[in-house]
This record gives structure tokens, sequence and C-alpha cells, in this order.
């Protein structure tokens, strides 16, 4: 039986045509989803962005990275935000972070694109009860919760599986190559899309496209 987990690969590339021709090779590869970093872009502009989507032609997150959680985008709060404003008919996923204004949004609940609210911290992962916050606020004001920490020891990863346990239609990762099984593991709760490497490493931990393939298709039952 094969996983009905999309595996969706981040695309960070500064230039319209390296974007391109990444997407074509993880597509080749063979991901589900691709992720577009807008952040990564050089002096990203809705005309370009629009250009991009249209080229690919392939189910897509657009994403406008904030700095503190690991973004690269150099413009306004208002800037970033309008940005992924004209990619909400576009594609089919936009992600932006809970704690972005709420106006934005609601904004982008506005497009017909399915909004993924995310919540990153590069640096630990809170307490259970403190996930368990973060997630509901994600899904109050979106389609799907999206959280991803770095753990400090494997009990960290283990609030990571009792969060996709807990909640449908949610994203949870751990980070770093000691919580890189949490990516597989999402399969395992239904879990919408997990996160594979292509070309770019966008985050600790990230496993390469073909292995989470063949991963994500193995038969753990234990009989």
């Amino acid at each position: 039986m094969y996983s009905q987990t999309k595996i969706a690969i981040p695309i960070f590339q500064n230039t319209k045509e390296a974007v391109i021709a990444v997407a074509e090779d993880c597509i080749d590869k063979g991901a589900d989803v691709l992720e577009f970093r807008i952040d990564a872009l050089d002096n990203p502009n809705s005309k370009e962005i629009k250009e991009i989507i249209e080229e690919i032609n392939f189910p897509m997150i657009a994403t406008n990275r904030i700095a503190s959680e690991g973004g690269s985008f150099k413009g306004s709060e208002e800037e970033r935000v309008n940005l992924l404003l004209e990619c909400i008919d576009l594609v089919d996923y936009v992600d932006i972070e809970l704690q972005s204004d709420d106006k934005y949004i609601s904004l982008l609940n506005e497009g017909s694109a399915k909004t993924i609210i995310s919540y990153h911290d590069f640096e630990k992962t809170p307490n259970l009860d403190e996930i368990y916050y973060i997630v509901e606020k994600e899904k109050e004001l979106g389609d799907i919760a999206k959280v991803a920490f770095m753990p400090k020891d494997l009990d960290d990863t283990l609030k990571v599986l009792a969060i996709l346990s807990h909640y449908s239609n949610t994203i949870a990762i751990s980070m770093s190559d000691l919580g890189s099984y949490t990516r597989v593991m999402a399969s395992k709760f239904n879990s919408p899309i997990t996160f594979a490497a292509g070309t770019d490493v966008t985050a600790p931990g990230q496993i390469d496209i073909e292995t989470m393939k063949s991963l994500l298709n193995m038969d753990l039952t234990i009989e």
C-alpha cells in the first residue's frame, strides 16, 4: 500500500532560470509538490513570480519565509505578504507564519489555495502543552497546521509524533539528524505533506527524495 502523504521538495534559488531548472529536476526525481521559496529570489517581484509558477505548472506551495524563522526576505512585512497574495489563485498552497498579523492571514484565506499556517523554531522544542497551543491557533487560522522544531534529545522528537497522532491535517517535523525519522513517520499518521531534499537543503535533517520515497512506501506492519 502506497503512502498518501505528499512529498514536498523546497526550491531555494535566487534566479528565475535556476528555480525552473531545479524544479524540473525535482519533478523528474518524483516530487509530489514543490515548495517555492520566494524569499530566496534576488529582488523578487510579482511578474517574475507569476512567470515562474506558470512555466513550472506543477503542484506548488508558495512561501516567502520571514527572517526570524529561517527566511531571507529583505523587504517590509507588507511587501512580503503582497507577494504571497499574488500567488493565492495560482498555486495549491500558501505557507505563512503564525506570527504574521491576522489581517494578512485572513487575506490569504480569500484565495483558492489552501493556507498552511506554520511555526519554526531552529533552537529548541517547546513543551507539549505549548505545542498543542500553537497547533490549535494554526488550525483556527488556516487549512493546515505546520510546526517544525529542533530537538535536544529523543524525547523532543517524540513530542512531534504525539502531535501527529493527536491532530489530523497537520505537518509536524523534528529537525536535525536526530529527528529526521519523523519526516518518514509522518506518513504513518496520515500527515498531508512531508519534506525531502532535492538540490536544496533548507532545514537540518531533510532526507533526499529517492530515499524518502523508498521509506514512505516500506511496509512497517508488525505481525
